[in-house]
């Protein structure tokens, strides 16, 4: 049975202590001949990279060849597998367009004077528009023509009032 409360014993026995745990690995240590004589190197794994795509020259050969739906497109993508050249990917055209004495993005803005910033300038510029900009909507406004209908003409030119004229029916009119 087990003990109450105790963690079951384990029932391995551990190896002697001459036992080196993890993996032997075989060294040559011949001193400075060995390392001067017989340098370690590694070879090259000769291995096919596989280009991606190139989908603009297939692009243009299908379009070239009259495929005008999806289904033909893919049809002639499997059958015409053309994959990008190592040169073509690898080159950069933007590495012409970089000045040589530029080390990376754009240039900073110039600061911005603090004398302008006390005196309140950009505000007075600021300012000046606005009132350019309100003059010329005023000349617009005048600019417009209104046209003359029969509505703006009664508003403008209000007919004479009617004289109060005392006018009985006719029957009364014989009296």
């Amino acid at each position: 049975q087990h003990e109450v409360g105790k963690p079951l014993r384990n029932c391995y026995s551990l190896p002697g202590l001459d036992f080196a745990y993890g993996l032997y690995v075989k060294r040559r240590d011949g001193g400075v001949a060995e390392a001067i004589g017989h340098w370690d190197t590694v070879k090259p794994r000769k291995s096919k990279k596989i280009m991606p795509r190139d989908f603009i020259t297939m692009n243009r050969g299908a379009a070239d060849a009259g495929c005008t739906t999806a289904r033909d497109f893919g049809l002639y993508y499997k059958f015409m597998d053309i994959r990008l050249k190592d040169e073509v990917r690898r080159s950069k055209p933007w590495v012409s367009k970089i000045p040589a004495d530029m080390t990376f993005g754009r240039p900073a803005r110039p600061s911005t004077p603090i004398f302008d910033i006390i005196q309140h300038r950009y505000k007075e510029l600021w300012m000046e528009r606005q009132r350019a900009r309100t003059v010329v909507q005023d000349l617009e406004k005048k600019k417009l023509e209104v046209r003359e209908n029969r509505t703006t003409f009664l508003r403008t030119h209000q007919p004479p009032a009617k004289e109060e004229s005392f006018w009985h029916p006719e029957r009364f009119e014989k009296v």
